[in-house]
């Protein structure tokens, strides 16, 4: 598995870093859209997906939301620790359990999901794994199993009720 040494960043803006381009060489050069982050601050540590993003400018930057922040005790100006890992998951992110089985329980629907773009799947995992509760995700995933089957594409309307 392709890795990074572990390297030091800053926040560049209020939700992204900006990623040096040695330790990133090798990922770029197999052309990596995806990565796995694991980033230290402190005694703290995170590890979420993230997608290589290039600007205009050459520069490569991932996103690092306000909750990543928070949860690593992060502010403007802080240099923090990232390593960077292939992505070598299905989709992109880690699915959670219910989600799972809720698929796997159901062909058709499963079918429909594997047949949507990574972008699609990566938002409707998202969208089911932002659930606290187990309990709150196996009926977020049943209703949204359900819309998908009667066609339903539109985010806003995965979770509506029929």
């Amino acid at each position: 598995m392709l890795k990074s040494t572990s390297f030091e960043v800053t926040l560049a803006d209020k939700q992204s870093v900006i990623l040096p381009d040695a330790p990133i060489a090798d990922f770029l050069k197999g052309n990596h859209k995806r990565i796995k982050v694991k980033a230290s601050f402190e005694d703290k540590q995170l590890e979420f997906y993230a997608a290589l993003k290039r600007e205009k400018t050459g520069l490569y930057r991932i996103y690092f939301s306000k909750a990543k922040q928070k949860a690593l005790g992060v502010f403007m100006n802080d240099y923090f620790q990232l390593q960077v890992f292939e992505d070598t998951s299905k989709y992109g992110v880690d699915m959670s359990e219910e989600l799972e089985a809720v698929l796997l329980s159901d062909y058709d629907a499963y079918t429909i999901f594997e047949n949507l773009t990574p972008g699609k799947q990566r938002s409707i995992i998202y969208t089911i794994s932002r659930y606290k509760s187990a309990q709150m995700r196996v009926d977020k995933a049943l209703i949204l199993t359900g819309n998908l089957k009667r066609g339903i594409t539109d985010p806003k309307l995965w979770l509506k009720k029929p």
